[in-house]
Formats: C-alpha cells, structure tokens, sequence
C-alpha cells in the first residue's frame, strides 16, 4: 500500500508522470511488486551524480542503474590502471591509460538502456555549488575529508542527499546524510475477524505511516572524538572499525593516497603512528591494518550494495534508512550500523 509522498529537495518541481510505460511495467515488474509502483515513478524522475569510480563505485552504478532513476552521471578524473580490475568491473582491460568515467560508460549503459548515462572527467575539487544543483542524490568515493566536508555543506544548502563511501581492501563504509528526512513504513497488524464463541480468525491489516530522522553533516564523523568516554565504552562490543575509518582517512588526507601494497610496511607503519595521533589508549589488534590494502570485489559488492539500497530507500522514501554510518568489518566480515553524531 503507497501513501502519497511530498517530495523534499531538487526533484519537488518535477511532475511525476501518471502512468509508466509498458516497457517500464515490464522491466521493473520485480521491483514494482517489491516497493510499490508509486516509489518506482519516484526513482524515475531521480538525478544521481557519483563521482569516483573504483570497485566500490562500480557496484553502486551498476545497482542505481538497474533501478531505473532517470539519469546517472559518472564523475572521475583518474585514468584506469591494472589495479583496477581487482574489483571495477565497469572498465575493459583495453582502457588502461584512459579516463575512468569515460572507460565505465559503455558498459553501465548496457546495464539499463532507459537510464541517461553520462561521464565527467573534470576533476571534483574544481566543481562549483551550481554543478550539484541538477541532483537529488550526491555519492563521493575515494575523496578527501576536506572534499567530502566542502560537498555535504553545499548539499545541505539545497536540499540534495548526500552520501559518501569507500572500501580499502576487505574493510568498508557508507555515510548518509539526508537532513530533515521523511518517510514511510508499513505496520502490520493482526485484526480478529471472528464471531464471539467462534475460533478465533484474523486477517493481516497494513498501515502506511510516516516518520521523520535528522540527519548529522558528515563533519559529525571528520570531527568525532574517539577519546570520549561514551565510545571507549562501546569499543568492546562494536570493535575498532569506526577508529580504522578515521585512520584511513588520516592517511588520506596526509598523502592524498591510499595505503599501497607496493609500501604495506612503511604504510602499516605510518597507520600505527596516525593511531596514536587520534587516540589515547589504542584498540586497534595489529593484524587488522594487513587487510586495507587495495578494493577486495566482495567488500566492494557489499558495502557497494548497501550505499546504493540506501540512495534508493532515501528517493523513494519507503522504508527507514540507516542513520548514519555502515561499516564493514574486515575481521568478522560482517556489517553494522553506528550513530555517530546524533543527539
């Protein structure tokens, strides 16, 4: 059952057309049947830009895509190199030396020909506020914290929501920041139907209700003290992914690089001095900085998978979404959801 949804952000002037075309019907009947038809007549009107096109980014393209949004823009200035192939299956292996973005095109517009596809090659860091302006949905991958910080406040000043991601090696994450974000559950509930004196039957009665979450900049993480009191306590039972995040991001920030396996030990090194930078009393077990180096495929497809299911769940507002940080432990391959920054 599909409540009427007020739309928020870039996408409010835009008129949802009353029916989908036969073609459409056909193609998405899966995913009509799964969210509701009218959350796919939401998807078909979304504009998402994603910039960075490792693995990771890859898996997010290749599920935004077979969606069915309206337009997807690739964004990346970096060239395909053999590194890439460890995971980013958008790229032949005969487009080394060329444009990621450019390379990735042919094959994620064979992916859903009904989707507009296009590839930017201009670096990031140069894209003013007014290039972000045509989007309802923002992902950055592989951006520095200075970046990620710039883009999210620009974002947030025009209503677009913004996600940012990454995978180093078997670890990953995804953040979300949607602002003052609505949306709609089904409750079930169990009606008795029967007669006094009768055995007792029941049917299942569906109500659409909506709810609201406010959403944290993503300066909540880049700003987040790990020394505090309250974390340390949770340390022992979520372990030390939140903190190896921040570590990474440190070293990116330090070398505008990610650590290589052609310098794992001066990278390790260099990772364990950053550590004790960011916190007083370390949890960090040794062996986990052997698993950061290079996107391992299956981490990208998870972590690459519940980013892009959460870009969806926050178009189509059905459904609540994680609030605010998923992340992917190396050790344990699994994934947890952290609130960082929340009141």
């Amino acid at each position: 059952m599909d409540e009427p949804m007020d739309l928020n952000g870039p996408s409010t002037n835009r008129t949802l057309e009353t029916e989908l075309t036969e073609t459409e019907n056909e193609l998405y009947d899966r995913q009509i049947r799964l969210w509701g038809l009218e959350s796919q007549k939401r998807l078909r009107t979304a504009k998402v830009l994603i910039s960075g096109l490792s693995g990771v980014g890859a898996e997010i393209t290749k599920n935004i895509i077979l969606s069915g949004v309206s337009a997807v823009k690739l964004n990346d200035d970096r060239i395909v190199t053999e590194d890439d192939f460890g995971a980013q299956f958008l790229t032949p292996r005969s487009a080394v030396g060329k444009n990621r973005a450019e390379a990735s095109i042919e094959r994620a517009r064979a992916l859903n020909p009904m989707v507009k596809i296009s590839a930017d090659k201009e670096p990031l860091a140069e894209k003013k506020a007014e290039f972000f302006s045509e989007f309802d949905a923002v992902v950055i991958i592989g951006a520095l914290d200075s970046e990620l910080l710039r883009i999210n406040e620009i974002c947030r000043g025009k209503g677009i929501k913004f996600f940012s991601g990454d995978v180093w090696g078997t670890f990953g994450y995804c953040f979300a920041d949607l602002q003052d974000h609505s949306y709609f559950e089904d409750m079930v509930k169990h009606k008795v139907v029967s007669k006094p004196n009768e055995k007792i039957k029941t049917e299942v009665v569906t109500t659409t209700i909506q709810k609201e979450l406010k959403f944290p900049s993503y300066a909540s993480i880049s700003k987040f003290d790990v020394n505090s009191p309250t974390f340390q306590k949770k340390l022992k039972r979520t372990g030390p992914a939140f903190i190896l995040l921040r570590m990474l991001q440190m070293f990116r920030n330090k070398h505008n690089r990610d650590p290589s396996y052609l310098s794992r030990q001066e990278d390790i090194k260099e990772l364990q001095c950053l550590a004790q930078e960011l916190i007083s009393a370390p949890f960090m077990p040794s062996d986990m900085l052997e698993y950061v180096f290079s996107q391992i495929s299956p981490s990208a497809a998870v972590v690459g998978g519940v980013l892009a299911q959460e870009i969806i769940k926050a178009v189509t507002k059905k459904e609540a979404p994680h609030r605010n940080v998923f992340l992917f432990d190396p050790e344990t391959c699994c994934g947890f959801v952290e609130t960082v920054g929340v009141d």
